[in-house]
This record gives structure tokens, C-alpha cells and sequence, in this order.
């Protein structure tokens, strides 16, 4: 048997070579057509990009015709310069430029020369064509936003760069790709499938007619069109009332993880970056340094939370039984601990769960994060547990939602407080700033929202994500997939209880909405600035947290309001309004909605960058 194996393996090898050989030379010619490509001129056909439609099938985004100046390089001769530039309106400095970079990337294949023309200016071109041996244009499909708002969602179209095109065989030099947003994170669906045209040429270049009668040609096909689990009337009336102000609004549907809204202020208008004035309004936006219209804050900015945290240390302190409904803390304004330190709160008397919920109070706080790190012998293995169930609720890491940026925040563990304090001398009382979320804890304003979500539905979350449906295709299992927290799902219902008494008793009074049982939470977040080395204090942050209804919760949101100060201020009006355009479609608080959209943090924004320049002259 031994000897005979080797032939059978010889012979069976050589079968299978003559077969492929057979396979290539005889029954596919494709490798002919490579071979024949220095007679054959290939033309892609670019589709037209999916349309973008919002969760109720608004149309948001579709597609309009451009035209893009193609050259090749070793065809351009003895052309009038001026007068090329005078029909296009480009200086001559900038056709010199232009065509010393399509030689750098090919004499011989075509390169984008001029982007991005309309109709008029195209027929201008081409009725002289005919004069610039060289030069061809080719229809493109340019963005078309039939809305002002979302531009943090939809990202935009670009050139694609030198990267792209050695990494993606599918781009060709000129070729455009999505950037940022869900233009990015969706580009193989959105972008389609090139069609490919093959001409034989002559001698001179010239195309003769298709090459073997169209047999290797293929047509485009329309990218897939995208349903965003966006609600644009939402979307569109939560940047109105950021007019003026300064942070970002993440609204979620409990039950999916759908992203109902996601607003950042200041923005732009998604067409500004659209047509041949594109890089000059991007280069604005961009060295815009004080507003930052391209920073998405709702997924970028992190902050500490403030008293929103105060509902995870509740959770914690019952969770690991140090804490229960009746647990009783006496709060004299404020809460006392380590060697003189102090707390300062509004609260006055015994403080139980519901009324330190509904009461926002640091002594009832600062307690229960205290004795839930003292329950263990040392504090990092306290700090380390207390740190696991917040990473169950999705924070200190990526939430993995579908767009192309985020940041992680940051929970502290005892490796932070080991580097912190070198000589291992710290405790519980050295990081209670924890416990009303104003210690070493980051979050952003998304990650504030899914926490929100996770306690409407008394302990799990799904992955946030912001499309809701993809023509002929299946949205990603993770999105759909239940993340559970590790609190037992009894100890949300008491928390669930104050949080709803925050609007009937507690620090939203006056902010509830007729007919919705609302449950929220205020946070004031300090706010500290390194300034030339110098910790300086600004105007503290405005922060809201809630869900509504209380019963079966539709959506639950975070907002954030730079420099707004106290959370019932600015950030708590706005959860109300927005609670209730999206539950109702209307709006019967027009008392909250005047004062909102009356204030203008400008002043204070230009007195923080005053101040700012003061400390470093």
C-alpha cells in the first residue's frame, strides 16, 4: 500500500493541474482580456449611492447629478491654457497644479482633474471639448440632503485618499467614499456596485467600439437603502433648542437600543460639505476651534457624570446588601467624612432611598458608596467590584454602536488609585467624590442614556445603533442581542420609585408633563479646565437623565448643557420637551419651550474663553 501511494498522489495532482490549465486557457478567457488590456480602454459606471430615510420613511438623504473633468495625462497636448481656464473658472496655477499631480499617480490612466460640477457648467465644457485632447467628463452622484439637521449622523462624501486606494482594489483614483457618520460606517452598503464598460481602442487611443460586443460588461447597481432608527421631527426639534448652547442630546427606545435622536450642538448644515465650495467650508469647520461644530459631543465628550451616578451607587449599595429601602442616613446639608471634609448637598434631615433619589442627597450617597468599599478587607478589591457592575451597564469600554467614533469614559479601578497613591494609602473615605459621580469617573452623553435605558427595562440594555432597517439585508446580530447587568432585576423597582418622585417631589418639580409619568434625574457636574498648567473652575455643567412612560418606557434620554449650571435649569426642560414631542408629537409645556429656546449661553461661553486667556497671559 506504502509503495503504491506515492504514484496515486503524482498521478492525482497532475490530474487536477491539467484540469485548471484546461480551465484557464480554454473555458475562461478572462486572463485574455488582461493580457489584451493595452488595447482595451475600460470606463466604470459609478451607481448612485443608497437614499437615507428615518425610522417613520422620511427621505433624509438621495442623490444629485455632478460631473467630475477627467485627464489623462499623455493625451493632453497643445491646448489652449487660458482659455481651458477662463470656461472652468480656475486659475492657471491650479490646472499646472493639478496636472502635475494625475503624472505623479499615471500618465497613461485617467485622474481626476476638476470635481464635482453642475449642469451648467458641464455644458459650457462640453461644447468645447472637442479642443482639449485629454480632457473627458464623467457623470458623478453628489449627496442631496433634503434636511438641515444631522450632519454628526450622516457624515460626508470625499475623494477617497491615497490609503484607500492601496488597501480597497474597488477604488479607482477620483473614486468618492463616505466619511464619519453612518456615510462611513455603512459605505459597502450605501456605495453599490460599479459597472464596467470595455472599449477597444485604435492606435491612436482612440475607442473603436465595445470590446467583444459587451460580452465582460456589467452594469451598476444602486447602493442599499437605509432606514435610520432616527426620528427626524425629533432630531430636528432637539437642535433647535440647542440653539445657542453648548453640549449634546442622546435619546434611545429602551426595548431595542434604537438611537431616537442624537444631537450635537453647535452643528452645521450637512450641505455646506457638498459641491466645489466643500473644502473650503470643511477647512472653516474644522479650525473652528472654540465651537467645534465636527466634535460629536453626544459620542465624544465625556464628563463626569454628576448626580445621574448617584443612581448606580444606590443599585451598587443594594446589590451587595449594605443599603435597603429603609436604610436611614441623617443629612445635615451636606456629608461629613475623612478628617474635615465635607459635602455640601440641599438636603436636611433623615434620608432614606426614595428621598435621597428624589432629594439628590450626597450624605445618603457618600454612605452607601462607603460602606459597599468597606465590606471587603481591602479597599482596591471594594473599588474593583464596585468597578465590574458598572462595566455591566456598558461603561469604561466602547458601547460598539454602528457609528465610526466614541470614546470609552472611564471607570476608576485600584490600579488608577495605586498610581494615584503611590504608597497604596488611600481609602474609602479618599474616593467617596465617586459616589455623586464627581470623582475619577468619565461618561459620555451616550453612555448616560443606555444607563438610562438599562434601568427602564430593569436591567438589561441593547447595544445602542442607529439603523433600524437595510433594503435586502439584516441588521447586525449584536444589536439585537440582550446585554444583562449584574443587579438582580428587584432592586431597580425602588430606585425606578424615586426617580419618578424626582418630578413629584424632588429636584424636577415643575418640569413633569401632563398625562406622562416621567422619571429623571438632575446632576450639576463641576467643572474643572487645565490652563497653562493651573486648575481653574468654570461654570459647572447641566445635566438630565430620564425615561418615560414609568410603565413600559418608549424612550429614555440624556442630555448635557456645557457651562448650563444646575441640571433643573436647561438640561431638565429640555428632557421634558423632548419626552413629550416624541410620546405625543406635540408640545402643551410651551412655558418650558419659550424659556429654552430664550436662552442663549453665548455670554457665558465668551466669559469662559476670557477667562481662559486671563490665566494664560
Amino acid at each position: 500500500m506504502r509503495k503504491s501511494l506515492l504514484p496515486i498522489l503524482v498521478i492525482a495532482f497532475t490530474l487536477i493541474l491539467i484540469a485548471r490549465i484546461f480551465y484557464l486557457q480554454i473555458l475562461n478567457d478572462s486572463f485574455k482580456l488582461k493580457a489584451e488590456n493595452n488595447s482595451i480602454k475600460i470606463e466604470y459606471e459609478i451607481p448612485e449611492r443608497g437614499n437615507i430615510y428615518d425610522r417613520n420613511g422620511k427621505l433624509l438623504v438621495t442623490n444629485q447629478t455632478s460631473y467630475d473633468i477627467m485627464v489623462v495625462p499623455r493625451e493632453v497636448q497643445n491646448i489652449d491654457t487660458l482659455e481651458f481656464c477662463k470656461l472652468l473658472g480656475i486659475s492657471k496655477n491650479n490646472f499646472i497644479k493639478s496636472i502635475i499631480k494625475a503624472k505623479k499617480f499615471s500618465t497613461r490612466l485617467p485622474s481626476l482633474f476638476l470635481a464635482q460640477l453642475n449642469h451648467s457648467e458641464i455644458s459650457a465644457f462640453q461644447e468645447k471639448m472637442r479642443n482639449f485632447p485629454g480632457f473627458y467628463f464623467q457623470k458623478r452622484m453628489l449627496r442631496n440632503y433634503e434636511v438641515n439637521y444631522g450632519a454628526n449622523i450622516f457624515g460626508f462624501i470625499t475623494q477617497v485618499n491615497e490609503e484607500s486606494l492601496r488597501e480597497h482594489s474597488y477604488y479607482k483614483n477620483g473614486d468618492l467614499t463616505g466619511k464619519q457618520g453612518i456615510e462611513e460606517s455603512y459605505e459597502r452598503i450605501l456605495r453599490g456596485t460599479k459597472g464596467v464598460k470595455y472599449f477597444q481602442k485604435d492606435k491612436f487611443n482612440k475607442k473603436i467600439g465595445s470590446y467583444k460586443n459587451g460580452k465582460y460588461d456589467t452594469i451598476s447597481v444602486k447602493g442599499s437603502d437605509i432606514n435610520l432608527s432616527i426620528d427626524g421631527e425629533l432630531q430636528a426639534y432637539g437642535q433647535q433648542l440647542m440653539i445657542n448652547k453648548r453640549g449634546g442630546i442622546v435619546a434611545i427606545e429602551p426595548k431595542t437600543g434604537q438611537i431616537l435622536a442624537l444631537v450635537t450642538a453647535p452643528s452645521y448644515d450637512p450641505a455646506l460639505l457638498v459641491g466645489r465650495s466643500k473644502s473650503k467650508n470643511y477647512t472653516k469647520l474644522y479650525y473652528d476651534s472654540i465651537a467645534k461644530p465636527l466634535y460629536d459631543r453626544g459620542l465624544l465628550a465625556e464628563y463626569p457624570p454628576g448626580s445621574p451616578f448617584k443612581i448606580l451607587t444606590g443599585l451598587i449599595g443594594l446589590q451587595e446588601g449594605v443599603i435597603n429601602e429603609s436604610t436611614t442616613f441623617i443629612c445635615n446639608h451636606g456629608f461629613s467624612y475623612g478628617r474635615g471634609s465635607f459635602m455640601k448637598c440641599h438636603g436636611s434631615g433623615p434620608h432614606q432611598l426614595n428621598n435621597g433619589i428624589y432629594n439628590s442627597c450626597n450624605t445618603y450617597f457618600g454612605n452607601a458608596y462607603m460602606l459597599t468599599i468597606k465590606k471587603y478587607l481591602k479597599p482596591s478589591e471594594g473599588v474593583d467590584i464596585w468597578g465590574n457592575y458598572l462595566k455591566s451597564f456598558g461603561l469604561g469600554n466602547y458601547m460598539g454602536y454602528d457609528l465610526p467614533i466614541g470614546r470609552k469614559g472611564k471607570i476608576p479601578t485600584s490600579e488608577t488609585y495605586n498610581k494615584i497613591y503611590p504608597n497604596r494609602k488611600w481609602k474609602s473615605t479618599t474616593i467617596v467624590s465617586n459616589a455623586i459621580g464627581q470623582g475619577e469617573v468619565l461618561m459620555t452623553p451616550i453612555q448616560l442614556a443606555n444607563m438610562m435605558a438599562a434601568i427602564a427595562n430593569h436591567g438589561y440594555y441593547y447595544t445602542p445603533h442607529i439603523v433600524r432597517k437595510i433594503t435586502g439585508q439584516t441588521i447586525d446580530p449584536k444589536f439585537t442581542t440582550k446585554h444583562i447587568t449584574t443587579i438582580d432585576e428587584k432592586n431597580f423597582l425602588p430606585v425606578i420609585d424615586g426617580l419618578f418622585d424626582v418630578y413629584n417631589y424632588g429636584t424636577a418639580r415643575g418640569l413633569n408633563v401632563s398625562g406622562i409619568d416621567i422619571c429623571g434625574k438632575t446632576g450639576t457636574a463641576e467643572n474643572f479646565a487645565k490652563v497653562d498648567g493651573k486648575r481653574v473652575q468654570l461654570e459647572d455643567h447641566s445635566i438630565f437623565v430620564a425615561f418615560a412612560p414609568k410603565n413600559n418606557p418608549k424612550i429614555a434620554i440624556a442630555i448635557l448643557i456645557e457651562n448650563g449650571g444646575a441640571g433643573r435649569t436647561i438640561a431638565g426642560p429640555i428632557a421634558s420637551l423632548m419626552i413629550e414631542k416624541y410620546l405625543k408629537r406635540k408640545i402643551s409645556r410651551t412655558d418650558l419651550e419659550i424659556k429654552v429656546l430664550n436662552t442663549s449661553l453665548k455670554n457665558q461661553y465668551d466669559l469662559s474663553l476670557n477667562k481662559n486667556k486671563i490665566y494664560l497671559n
